[in-house]
């Protein structure tokens, strides 16, 4: 229960200021024009928030109950975790909520909010590069290395998905 009030926290504190505080400000700030959003867009909008945020809690429950930890880079998970979403992309969390971001943006049709996405996945690109990489070479060693080298790291391929799961024990 503690596990789960920890990741409970830590999305709400996190990816809840990226994906609900800041896009709210932006759009305080430069709003979209007063015309109507066209339904399609409005509706794309909602489906890439539904899907994004859907990942995001499967890859969530996913890193606590397998990996025993949160995303919080001080308190990391103690076991790999290459199953569920993780078995087809390294990032399923940072997908989910540049999903979820780019949904905003859509739902909004708000340019500043599209500018937003692309410069919050800019900055998960580089914190999984320069940080998070490394620290899981060191944490996991060959285990990780098999990993990564059969995993993408944000996409998955099409025969990422069929693959079967990688034997790290």
């Amino acid at each position: 229960m503690r596990l789960l009030v920890k990741n409970l926290v830590f999305t709400i504190i996190v990816p809840g200021a990226v994906a609900v505080l800041v896009p709210r400000r932006i759009l305080e700030r430069w709003p979209t024009s007063d015309g109507a959003v066209p339904w399609l867009l409005s509706a794309g909008g909602l489906v890439a928030v539904l899907a994004g945020a859907s990942l995001y809690a499967s890859a969530l429950a996913t890193f606590a109950f397998v990996g025993g930890g949160t995303p919080a880079p001080v308190d990391p998970p103690r076991h790999l975790v290459v199953t569920g979403p993780y078995r087809s992309m390294r990032n399923p969390m940072y997908i989910g909520v540049t999903l979820l971001l780019a949904g905003e943006a859509l739902y909004f049709a708000a340019p500043s909010l599209a500018i937003y996405t692309v410069a919050c996945f800019a900055a998960f690109h580089a914190f999984v590069v320069l940080y998070e990489e490394p620290r899981l070479r060191r944490q996991f060693g060959d285990e990780y290395a098999a990993y990564r080298a059969s995993t993408p790291r944000w996409m998955p391929s099409a025969g990422t998905a069929s693959a079967p799961p990688i034997d790290m024990h």
